[in-house]
Parts: C-alpha cells; sequence; structure tokens
C-alpha cells in the first residue's frame, strides 16, 4: 500500500505540487474519486476546486475496459480507444449508445454537484486537473482535451498513482506533468490504497461548498 486513503493521497501530492502557490492556479477533479484528493490540493495552495466532468465509455460487455470518454460542454469532446473498439468489433452504433447514456449521466452528475454554482474561470490560468489514479488515460485525455480548448496558460496533469506507459501517452496533452508513484506492474488504482471506499454525491457536494469559485449569476451556463 502506498496511500492510506485519498486525503492521505492528496496531502502528498499537494507536498509537490508546492511550487504552484502563489501562481493563482484552478484545480480541477475529476468526480467521484478525484474530489478528495484534489480538495486536499486546493487547500494547499489557496486554490479555488472545479470539476471537469468526463465518463468512460465502456465496453457494453466488459464495462471497466474504455473504448473511449466523453466529456460535457456545448460540443461534448469524444475520444475514442480505436484499438479496443476494432478488437472488440463494437458498432458505431452501439458506440453511441453508450456515449448518450454516459452524457445522461454526466447531466444528472452536473444537476447535482454543481446546480447554479459559479465555475472557474481557466482562460489563461495555470490549471492543475486531478484524479485519485490512472489505468488506461481513455478518461483523462478526453478531460485535458476538452480543458484546452478553454484556453489554460498552462495545463497540468497531477496524480498519486499511474503507469508509466499511461503517463507517455498523456504527456503531450499537457504543460507538465506531476505523478508519485508509477509502479510496475500496476494491476488496478485501488491496490495502492489502503482504503479505496467509493465516493458517494454527499460527498463531492460538501467538499464543492467549501471552495466557492465565486457567485453564480440569474441564469449561468453550467457546462464543463
Amino acid at each position: 500500500m502506498t496511500f492510506s486513503d485519498r486525503k492521505d493521497a492528496g496531502r502528498q501530492l499537494a507536498a509537490a505540487l508546492a511550487g504552484y502557490k502563489g501562481r493563482n492556479p484552478v484545480v480541477l477533479a475529476l468526480p467521484r474519486g478525484g474530489v478528495p484528493v484534489a480538495a486536499e490540493v486546493a487547500e494547499a495552495l489557496g486554490a479555488p476546486l472545479d470539476l471537469v466532468l468526463v465518463r468512460k465509455i465502456g465496453l457494453p460487455w466488459q464495462p471497466e475496459l474504455a473504448v473511449g470518454a466523453v466529456v460535457d460542454g456545448t460540443d461534448p469532446v469524444i475520444v475514442r480507444n480505436e484499438d479496443v473498439i476494432l478488437s472488440s468489433g463494437l458498432s458505431d452504433a452501439t458506440f453511441k449508445s453508450v456515449c448518450d447514456a454516459e452524457l445522461a449521466e454526466i447531466a444528472r452528475r452536473k444537476t447535482r454537484y454543481i446546480g447554479l454554482r459559479a465555475r472557474a474561470a481557466l482562460a489563461g490560468k495555470v490549471v492543475i486537473v486531478i484524479d485519485d489514479g490512472i489505468a488506461t488515460g481513455a478518461t483523462m485525455k478526453a478531460a485535458l482535451r476538452a480543458i484546452r480548448q478553454h484556453g489554460p496558460r498552462e495545463l497540468v496533469l497531477a496524480v498519486p498513482v499511474a503507469p508509466a506507459d499511461t503517463l507517455s501517452e498523456l504527456a503531450p496533452e499537457v504543460d507538465a506533468l506531476v505523478c508519485l508513484v508509477t509502479p510496475e506492474p500496476f494491476g488496478a488504482i485501488g491496490y495502492f490504497y489502503r482504503d479505496f471506499s467509493q465516493v458517494d454525491d454527499d460527498t463531492v457536494v460538501s467538499i464543492l461548498a467549501r471552495f466557492p469559485t465565486g457567485e453564480p449569476e440569474a441564469g449561468a451556463r453550467t457546462e464543463s
């Protein structure tokens, strides 16, 4: 075990990111597991905390295997894992069906987590994107590409644990990359936490309440 829980991972990650304090960074978390990790970083850096709403598109008969990912927005960013799609024989129609289902879950989470909460401004900012770990990287790649469209000055990926080959694939998507542990063989993210309990919706909402990004405007748009 490397981390006792997500808070411990966040504190260790915050220490590695201490150089960003004073640069007015924005911290973005992938819900749900990334939120407790990111909260520790945001608190240590004195940074606002917001979410990037992204969902893995899983193979219908093997949901843990990512065939792609989708990120919410006016024009949703979709990343396809063509190698897995080809080897699995997944049709375009089935891919679209699963993608639409994940977009529906993103809409639910947007309502539950964000509502009329003001979103953090990203243009011209140092943006630090955090999750509790990365496995294949498909979900994170989609998230990073969507965030890049908002024009951050510097895009930083920071995670407690990930396999080295996945980090190599993600490196071109960011300006800086921080990962505390790159174990081989990797296995699964949960192997590196003593407590890897599921993070529920109420926990996400309560953590976000500690990090207001500003006063919401009437009729404010809430896309990520």
